[in-house]
């Protein structure tokens, strides 16, 4: 396994957290917000994010997954779900990255379901490349191209989360 220089820099990445926190806390600003992280690739993205958040929030988490390794199944399965109420709440789904869409729009689907008074989509990573399945995006940390990345929460096979950086990664074969 090889994990090559780092495609965003630890400066890279801080700097951008704290411009969509920003324009998360302006876009909130008097509004109490729900944010969910959806682990576990969120889960470094989200606490650095929320933070910087200046307006009064509560947080849960949810852990869904369509991949094995690096494919996707096209499958989504929920392992652990949101406990907070949704309805009637402004939701912040919070998510590590987007490439299919399918995860994503599954949990939008199913989150709108309970109605909430909105609902905004913040993403770490967009890979628009991969995308199968249209879902908005209200904030995006980043675009980035048809690359397998590990670090700051993402990983192979639960490995180099805990890079500071992101990294493209490639399978020696």
């Amino acid at each position: 396994m090889v994990v090559g220089k780092p495609l965003l820099t630890v400066e890279q990445i801080s700097k951008r957290v704290s411009e969509l926190a920003g324009m998360i806390s302006a876009d909130y600003e008097g509004k109490d917000l729900l944010a969910i992280g959806i682990l576990k690739g969120a889960f470094v993205f989200f606490s650095d994010l929320v933070r910087y958040i200046q307006t009064p929030l509560s947080i849960d988490f949810l852990i869904a997954s369509s991949y094995l390794n690096d494919e996707s199944t096209g499958e989504v399965r929920i392992h652990y779900d949101i406990r907070e109420e949704i309805a009637g709440k402004n939701v912040l789904l919070v998510e590590d990255i987007v490439d299919t869409g399918i995860t994503l729009n599954y949990l939008r689907e199913r989150i709108l379901r309970q109605g909430p008074e909105s609902l905004r989509i913040c993403t770490f990573l967009d890979k628009k490349e991969r995308r199968k399945v249209d879902v908005p995006l209200d904030y995006v940390g980043f675009e980035i191209p048809d690359e397998f990345v590990v670090g700051y929460g993402l990983d192979y096979d639960n490995k180099f989360r805990n890079l500071p950086y992101i990294s493209a990664f490639r399978k020696r074969t």
